[in-house]
């Protein structure tokens, strides 16, 4: 039996609705803009998730400017970018009819399309008792912004009281920097926060501040609705919840580097066959962190790194099957992808200081330190190209490093390639051959049987690719990242001992080429 537990702190919010504001005049600002970064997890799978970058850019004020927005495209699947900024709101949010849109008035509704970014700017932006739907749909990233008090009972009710929620054959999605929040739990006509549900899959969660709800979330809405997968939660704080951080039905998630505090009946929930990686999380005065819960369907964990800061466990029951208290693994779950592992320890300074919307976009450099991103502003003109007759700063390159190539007679590996091409490619001393990642983004690794001391690695572009963008090289022992940037050549960074190495490509211009992965000791 679920124990009732009232949430401890609710600051009621009760904000009025605006007057309705139809303007739906929407300035064109720039083209080619983007989000901030790109997701690491699942969502950086299946192809990638890039939302509008490459198109243009609008700005909104209103819910109604948004779906003209959408609306407003040549097709459903014409990138955009809608910078907002402002409080959005039942007043100010109509249904807007086009052929490549499928709107409401009640929520922000994402159906049928793909290739959108909501990106809040300036002094912010608020969803406020309204929230934001998913379906049907891909490629979506939803990034900076606050979305609170939506109800699914009482007045005003929308997305049946999900902040954020998704369903029906949903893919690639990158939710980041956002607080999603309500106050209170189902009985004060909340429900949750970030609830997946009926077919969603490679989504990413990252940097989300989630707080004051009976339910955080769940994939899977029922113990036969276990066709949503892969699904990454990292650097998020989640606060004063009741249960469900998430709840998980079938599928694999992978959950790290997570600051939970206040838990006040049950974390996450691993059931109806779901396996989860849970690792260097730090949880905090909280009760059932991990476990199969109020449901004899069992679920599966494997458990590493975590710290268990007062944490309480109740006893096992034909309903109730706790990890803890030493949280044992009863299955194996193995990572696509390359990220960087926070030892837990330090989680609850690096979220505190960098999850929620307007905290400046810092993210985690993977090593227990925190970097910061360029914070979303309004879009401004280019500056004009200077004269010819002016010389433009250069550079210097590189210098070409020296000494042995050590790639020459190790091993390879990464992430899915494009036919035709071959991750020995990158070692075989030649650069009319090349791997290529199965998209725009991926990563490829050089891996020796014994530990190798690595300092500069040369990354180079066979002729006919997309232009590397930004990067990340890690200690793939470890899982450090070890120098970020963008562009390829010569990358130093600080002798490491380790045996294996990986060039992680989290943006390009096309898909990419890697004609040669050298790696030299100095």
């Amino acid at each position: 039996m679920r124990r009732s537990v009232a949430l401890r702190v609710f600051a009621a919010v009760a904000t009025g609705a605006a007057g309705a504001a139809v303007a739906v005049g929407l300035p064109s600002l720039e083209a080619s803009a983007a989000a901030v970064g790109s997701p690491i997890g699942y969502a950086s799978l299946n192809g990638g998730t890039t939302g509008g970058n490459g198109g243009t850019t609008v700005r909104a004020t209103t819910g109604t400017q948004i779906h003209q927005a959408l609306c407003s495209r040549a097709s459903s699947s014409t990138p955009i970018t809608i910078e907002v900024q402002g409080t959005i709101n039942h007043g100010n949010t109509t249904k807007v009819s086009g052929n490549s849109c499928n709107t409401a008035a009640d929520k922000i509704e994402l159906k049928q399309i793909s290739n959108v970014t909501i990106i809040g700017v300036g002094s912010g932006a608020v969803f406020d008792q309204l929230g934001i739907h998913i379906r049907d749909s891909s490629n979506i990233i939803i990034q900076n912004v606050t979305v609170r008090n939506v109800k699914k009972s009482g007045s005003p009710t929308s997305n049946g009281g999900d902040a954020i929620g998704m369903e029906s054959t949903v893919r690639n999605v990158w939710v980041d920097h956002v607080n999603l929040e309500a106050s209170g739990g189902e009985s004060a006509g909340y429900d949750g926060l970030f609830d997946l549900k009926d077919n969603v899959q490679y989504v990413t969660l990252s940097y989300a501040y989630l707080k004051n709800s009976g339910r955080g979330g769940l994939i899977g809405s029922s113990e036969s609705d276990t066709s949503n997968s892969f699904i990454t939660f990292h650097h998020n704080r989640y606060e004063n919840i009741d249960s469900r951080t998430p709840l998980l039905r079938g599928g694999i998630a992978h959950i790290y580097n997570n600051y939970y505090y206040s838990l006040n009946e049950s974390g996450i929930n691993s059931r109806a066959g779901a396996r989860a990686k849970v690792e260097n999380n730090y949880f905090e005065d909280s009760m059932n962190v991990l476990g199969t819960f109020y449901t004899d369907a069992a679920g599966y964990w494997q458990a590493s790194g975590n710290i268990l800061d007062n944490v309480t466990w109740s006893a096992p029951g034909s309903e109730t099957n706790p990890a803890g208290p030493s949280m044992p693994s009863n299955t194996s779950i193995s990572i696509p992808y390359a990220y960087g592992l926070d030892n837990a320890s330090c989680v609850p300074n690096i979220v505190r200081s960098t999850a929620g919307a307007n905290t400046g976009m810092r993210t985690s450099t993977g090593n227990c330190s925190t970097t910061s991103n360029p914070s979303p502003t309004p879009t401004t003109p280019r500056p004009t190209t200077p004269s010819p007759t002016t010389p433009s700063p250069t550079t210097p390159p590189p210098t070409q490093p020296s000494g042995t190539n050590l790639s020459i007679g190790a091993g390879s590996d990464g992430s899915s390639k494009a036919s035709g091409t071959s991750y020995g490619d990158v070692r075989d001393g030649s650069m009319s051959t090349y791997w290529s990642p199965n998209g725009s983004t991926g990563y490829i690794s050089i891996k020796w049987g014994s530990a190798t001391t690595v300092s500069r690695i040369n990354i180079r572009e066979a002729s006919g690719g997309g232009a590397i963008g930004s990067y990340r090289v890690l200690n793939a022992d470890t899982g450090a990242v070890l120098k970020t940037g963008s562009g390829s050549g010569v990358i130093t960074f600080t002798p490491t001992s380790l045996k294996k190495v990986t060039f992680d490509i989290l943006s390009a211009s096309g898909t990419p080429r890697v004609g040669e992965f050298e790696t030299y000791a100095s």
